[in-house]
């Protein structure tokens, strides 16, 4: 019987969160514009686009990062509270509202690092880049650039399993009411983090690839001073 209740928890956990994941990517966007003014006015960064994110200095960038990770644990953590009051049977729209908070998170991860979501191919990346944060390979044999409606779904799935899984065995405090809140609040914040630490350094990694693309090309040009890469 607990293996049964477990397998069906399961189950719905991994629902919850493949609806949720679901449902960011079809209404739930960032306005790419607005939060460019935000980076502007809340971090001061001198930018006309997110392209002259290559421009500033690594360290302002990573702050303005961790930032919003902070931002997204404390959301997260307020919303695991509140659901938190019901126990067992706030937990799937606790995960759905959690996976959309998330998924926000990592898209302006992606913004910050200069990687806009404009093409399908940056669709894909954000995607990947959730992967990873979920702690899923994702191997580039996957993505069809020419058709991402039918790659995305496939990494949903992917996703939801490999966390469905985890946060499973995890969420079971939840079924106590009188703690249910606290840990519905712990839980969801270090939720956010981790998956915001691991989205933040594949970002990173990639922004910095394409510093040293940028230096190396630069270097090519005739009369071109030596290139600082950066660390």
């Amino acid at each position: 019987m607990a293996d049964e209740n477990k397998s069906w928890m399961r189950r719905r956990v991994e629902g919850a969160i493949r609806g949720g994941l679901t449902h960011a990517y079809e209404t739930i966007r960032v306005d790419p514009g607005r939060f460019l003014m935000q980076l502007r006015v809340a971090h001061g960064l001198p930018l006309a686009s997110f392209q002259g994110v290559f421009t500033l200095e690594m360290e302002r960038i990573d702050d303005a990062a961790e930032s919003v990770i902070r931002s997204g644990m404390k959301m997260a953590a307020v919303e695991g509270a509140g659901f938190g009051l019901g126990g067992f049977l706030t937990i799937v729209p606790d995960l759905g509202i959690l996976s959309a908070i998330t998924m926000r998170m990592i898209q302006k991860l992606s913004l910050i690092y200069g990687f806009e979501l404009n093409t399908d191919d940056e669709i894909a990346e954000l995607w990947i880049a959730a992967a990873s944060a979920a702690g899923v390979d994702i191997s580039r044999d996957l993505l069809e650039k020419e058709v991402v409606n039918r790659f995305v779904p496939r990494v949903i799935q992917r996703i939801a399993a490999k966390a469905g899984a985890e946060v499973a065995e995890k969420w079971a405090g939840r079924l106590v009411p009188l703690t249910s809140s606290a840990i519905g609040c712990a839980l969801n914040y270090y939720f956010v983090r981790a998956w915001g630490e691991r989205a933040r350094a594949h970002f990173r990694e990639k922004h910095l690839e394409a510093r040293r693309r940028f230096a190396a090309e630069q270097a090519q040009l005739p009369g071109a001073p030596p290139a600082m890469l950066p660390s």
